[in-house]
């Protein structure tokens, strides 16, 4: 990419430049879907398949995302919950 850019080839061929730069961010991509899967298959194999679709995609999230989850505030969270009205 940075020898296209050294050669001044950008503006004669700019599809080979957009075409780099696509194929340059498949793999990431690939790879955060193949961790995603993973953990998915580890939470549903924990839990032998006993839930439904909501709950396994959130535990997902939390599972993938647990560096998020270790940084929250437990006690914010059940004041926020305790001040929300009664839902009936």
């Amino acid at each position: 990419l940075q020898a296209l850019h050294q050669c001044s080839l950008v503006e004669t061929c700019p599809n080979v430049d957009i075409a780099l730069r696509i194929f340059l961010t498949l793999p990431v991509t690939i790879a955060s879907c193949e961790r995603s899967f993973s953990k998915l298959k580890l939470i549903k194999t924990y839990l032998r398949s006993s839930m439904g679709q909501c709950r396994l995609t959130n535990l997902g999230i939390l599972s993938i995302e647990n560096s998020i989850a270790r940084q929250l505030n437990y006690e914010d969270i059940i004041n926020e919950f305790a001040l929300r009205k009664a839902r009936k």
